[in-house]
C-alpha cells in the first residue's frame, strides 16, 4: 500500500518523540492535524509509534528523523514492517544523517545515506513510504530519486519554493516551522531564541540559512531578531496561520508545526480553527 500525500493532511505537528501521548494524539487528530512527526532521533525499535496509531483512527505518524548513525537500518526495517502490519499505510519513515558535530563516526554523510537507503531497499521498505531530511540541493535530489520526498527543518517559505523546484511536482515536501502564539515580539523572541540558537552552531543549517539570504551577522550566535522572527513565527493565531500557509503556496504538501511555547497543546488548539479556514 503506497503512501498518499493527501492522507497526510495540510498541517501536521512536529514534536520530540517523547512529547506525544495517546490522549494528545487523539485530540490533535480531532483538531484536524493530519500527521504527528516524531523528532529527537527515535530509537530503531520505534516503540513510540504503535500506541499513538492505536489511539487514533486516521492520523499518520512519521519520524523526523531516525538518525542513520544511531539506528541500524536492519532494525529500523523490522520496526517498519511491524508497524505496517498493524496499521497499514499510516506510518512514514523519515531518516537523516544528523549533524557532524554530534558523532565521532560521521563521515561522508551523502554516501552513508545512499548505503542506508540501499539497506532499506534490501529489507523491503518501500521507497514511497520513506522520506529524507534534506536541505541542500544534492540531498534534495537524493530524496526525490530514492524516497517519497523531503523533510526540511528550520527553513523558510523561500527554501520551500527552491526545494520544490529541485524535487519536481510529484515528490512529498513537508516543511517544519516553529511557532508560538505571543503578540509581544520581545517576549516571543526570548522564548524562541533558545530553540533556534542551538542550530547556529551546526554547519549544515548555517550554510542553508546563508543560501536563503541571511547574513553572517544574522546567523552569528545567538541569531539576529530578523532571523528569529523568520524561523519562529509569532503573533496572533491568524497572523501565524497566514505565515504557515506561505509554505503551501510555495509548494509544500504539508507544514509540520513545532510549537515552542510552554503549553504547546494550548497553542495548537488555538491555531486549529485559523488553519482550517485557510485550507
Amino acid at each position: 500500500m503506497g503512501m498518499t500525500i493527501e492522507g497526510l493532511g495540510k498541517f501536521g505537528v512536529w514534536g520530540h518523540s517523547s512529547a506525544f501521548t495517546p490522549e494528545s494524539a487523539r485530540e490533535l487528530e480531532t483538531l484536524g492535524y493530519g500527521t504527528l512527526w516524531l523528532g529527537g532521533s527515535p530509537a530503531a525499535e520505534l516503540a513510540e509509534v504503535d500506541p499513538l496509531l492505536a489511539a487514533t483512527e486516521n492520523l499518520s505518524i512519521g519520524t523526523s528523523v531516525v538518525n542513520i548513525w544511531s539506528a541500524p537500518a536492519e532494525q529500523v526495517a523490522e520496526s517498519f514492517h511491524r508497524i505496517e502490519a498493524k496499521f497499514p499505510g499510516r506510518f512514514v519513515l523519515g531518516v537523516g544523517a544528523g549533524h557532524p558535530e554530534h558523532t565521532d563516526v560521521y563521515r561522508k554523510p551523502y554516501d552513508a545515506l545512499v548505503d542506508y537507503l540501499d539497506e532499506l531497499d534490501g529489507a523491503g521498505v518501500p521507497q514511497q513510504r520513506r522520506a529524507l531530511a534534506a536541505l541542500g540541493p544534492r540531498v534534495l535530489e537524493l530524496a526525490r530519486d530514492r524516497t517519497a520526498g523531503a523533510l526540511p527543518y528550520l527553513t523558510t517559505a523561500e527554501h520551500t519554493r527552491q526545494a520544490r523546484e529541485i524535487l519536481g511536482v510529484d515528490a512529498l515536501l513537508v516543511a517544519e516551522h516553529k511557532v508560538l502564539l505571543d503578540t509581544d515580539p520581545e517576549r516571543a523572541r526570548a522564548t524562541a531564541r533558545p530553540r533556534v540558537e542551538f542550530y547556529l552552531n551546526l554547519k549544515n543549517y548555517v550554510s542553508n540559512l546563508k543560501r536563503l539570504g541571511f547574513s553572517d551577522e544574522d546567523v552569528a550566535f545567538p541569531g539576529s531578531d530578523r532571523l528569529i522572527d523568520a524561523l519562529a513565527l509569532h503573533g496572533t493565531a491568524d497572523q501565524v496561520a497566514d505565515s504557515l500557509v506561505a509554505h503551501l503556496a510555495a509548494g509544500a504538501d504539508q507544514v509540520a508545526i513545532q510549537v515552542v511555547s510552554a503549553d504547546s497543546l494550548a497553542d495548537l488548539r488555538a491555531l486549529a480553527p485559523a488553519l482550517a479556514e485557510r485550507i
